[in-house]
């Protein structure tokens, strides 16, 4: 073992027994909670609450975003799906341009860090608090949010820097710099660049490590009792298997990823579909009443808007469409047409949205728990419906959800190493603050397992919402480039310029 090994070993070992300790607990704690306040009161500020219309400020940001996108490129989500499922399949791939990864793999990867607890916790979350009917606006979300993935994702294949290595960096931190500069707004370029790595930084740690860490270990203890009071030991076994994968950077991740975001998206949907299949006749009753609720609302608070609130957000948590995570990892293909990869990248809410989080709220509507959740919420309320069905379903839950939580904070470690070095690498080397945000990363895996910081991983969340100011606000300036590149990009497909390699 090197040097550096053993220093990242002994600093693993240090934090594990402190962090056990419930009184460093609360004064973590109790420094975040008022940040956490502050934060709530501005993502969750109602500006037209005044006139009955409680809509939190981060939603309608959101929401008007992905329906301007939509329309402003004239409803490509639905023009270009045979494109992206080609381009997918690799018709249109060329072995010699530049990049890591291929379309597929750079579609999984951003999906492993999307799909995962919010597709079964977070869809029941929706359920309980706004019905049946959120799961229509949780699919139309989804749909819309699309669009948002394909402008970000264009951006960040177009103002991507590759080094000498053939490693790529992109993402909202260059195409709001880089893509403003060139419009003479290099000032708020910067702002906006910096602001969006911070909160992707914080985001990191939090909801895409720590919260999966600590809601997999909750699971695992849920099924088999006996792993109670072991969560500092599981986050030093999980930390171990997770730092394995990510030293190899973002290849690395793709080839674990390639593999286990199919195979787990294929037993969940598989285990969806007896369900569904085993009640086919009451298919058309399940969208009544998905249909029902979201136009009426009835009996949730907030009525038809507080349906509408709870299935937007809980969309935008589980697909990220507008947030900019997912386009870190989409910058990273083989192309040198960035339209591509705006088409592929349309995929990841279809799949993640559309797809699996419908499934998930079927399984809740055919099994009785979307009216009667006996009191259960997120993950538990999604395994004790399937579990009414197939009593062994628990076990494979478990499995499923470890597997996400897996994937999720792989994903979310490139994302958050790519933020970090672009606010530090000129400071301290790319190198070492790869490095040192990496042995930061894997030590909050530990954390997250062992502890209850409550108020730390709410602090983190927000901070993945938060993502979606900067990164939003730049691309409504940046979208014009993208219409521009859409219209030349397709006029040379359908001439015949770009031909299929396959």
């Amino acid at each position: 073992m090197n040097k550096l090994s053993k220093v990242k070993l002994s600093l693993l070992l240090m934090l594990v027994p402190l962090m056990t300790f419930a009184s460093v607990e609360e004064k973590i704690n109790s420094v975040f909670e008022p940040l956490v306040n502050v934060l709530s009161s501005i993502f969750f500020w109602k500006p037209f609450s005044f006139l009955g219309f409680e809509m939190p400020m981060i939603v309608m940001w959101l929401i008007v975003g992905a329906l301007f996108f939509t329309f402003y490129l004239g409803f490509v989500n639905l023009r270009k799906v045979k494109h992206a499922i080609e381009l997918i399949k690799g018709d249109f791939d060329d072995p010699n341009d530049m990049g890591e990864v291929s379309h597929f793999q750079a579609l999984v990867t951003a999906l492993s860090g999307t799909v995962g607890l919010g597709n079964i916790a977070g869809v029941a979350v929706a359920i309980v608090l706004g019905g049946a009917g959120a799961t229509f606006w949780m699919i139309l979300a989804g749909f819309f949010g699309m669009s948002a993935k394909y402008v970000g994702c264009t951006l960040a294949v177009k103002y991507r820097e590759i080094n000498e290595k053939g490693e790529v960096s992109g993402g909202p931190m260059y195409y709001l710099w880089k893509g403003l500069e060139r419009q003479g707004k290099g000032g708020l370029g910067k702002v906006l660049a910096i602001l969006f790595a911070i909160l992707c930084v914080g985001g990191s740690f939090g909801g895409g490590n720590m919260f999966q860490s600590n809601q997999s270990y909750a699971q695992l203890s849920n099924v088999f009792p006996v792993f109670e009071g072991y969560g500092a030991l599981y986050g030093v076994v999980v930390a171990a298997l997770v730092g394995l994968v990510i030293i190899g950077g973002i290849k690395s991740i793709a080839k674990v990823t390639d593999k286990i975001v199919p195979l787990m998206v294929a037993v969940y949907v598989l285990a969806c579909l007896l369900i569904v299949g085993v009640n086919i006749t009451e298919i058309g009753h399940a969208f009544s009443i998905i249909l029902e609720g979201a136009f009426t609302g009835a009996g949730i608070k907030g009525g038809i808007v507080g349906v509408l609130v709870v299935g937007v957000q809980r969309a935008s948590f589980s697909n990220e469409a507008g947030v900019g995570s997912a386009a870190i990892a989409h910058a990273a293909v083989k192309t040198d047409e960035p339209i591509t990869e705006g088409v592929v990248a349309m995929l990841g809410p279809f799949i993640d949205t559309i797809v699996i989080c419908t499934m998930t709220a079927l399984v809740l509507i055919f099994t009785g728990f979307a009216e009667n959740t006996t009191g259960l919420v997120g993950a538990e309320l999604t395994s004790a419906a399937f579990s009414s069905v197939f009593p062994w379903f628990r076990y494979v839950l478990l499995v499923a959800i470890v597997l996400f939580a897996f994937s999720t904070m792989i994903s979310w470690s490139y994302y958050g190493v790519k933020a970090f070095t672009f606010l530090f690498g000129g400071f301290i080397g790319e190198k070492k603050a790869e490095i040192v945000y990496k042995v930061l990363f894997l030590l909050f895996v530990v954390v997250g397992s062992s502890s209850s910081l409550g108020a730390v991983m709410d602090f983190s969340d927000m901070m993945i919402l938060g993502m979606a100011f900067p990164n939003i606000l730049g691309l409504y300036f940046l979208v014009k480039e993208v219409k521009l590149d859409s219209t030349d990009y397709f006029k040379r497909v359908a001439s015949g310029e770009i031909k299929k390699f396959k």
